[in-house]
């Protein structure tokens, strides 16, 4: 399993938006095949903050998803919306359920 946390500053006018177009990329990516998890997290402190936790079957299934077209739809968009660049962090879980 490959499990991945994407670290997101949004700017503030951008908010909204940012989490529209988001929540569609979550709802498509939940119904990949190789999809495990995919938790959309919202700052409690500062609302211009998002964690985004992707959980693939295999390193293949999490490639396979940057090539879909929601992804592609996702990252273009929010691309003008970041307030500094986002931030993807790989992990290999240890301990998971």
């Amino acid at each position: 399993m490959i499990a991945t946390t994407v670290i997101i500053h949004v700017k503030p006018e951008n908010v909204e938006d940012f989490k529209k177009i988001t929540l569609y990329n979550y709802e498509n990516s939940r119904r990949e095949a190789g999809n495990v998890r995919f938790d959309v997290l919202w700052s409690n402190d500062d609302p211009c903050y998002f964690t985004l936790y992707e959980v693939y079957r295999t390193e293949a299934d999490a490639k396979a998803h940057k090539e879909t077209e929601h992804y592609k739809k996702w990252r273009d968009t929010v691309e003008p919306y970041m307030a500094t660049k986002r931030v993807g962090i790989a992990h290999t879980p240890l301990a998971f359920d």
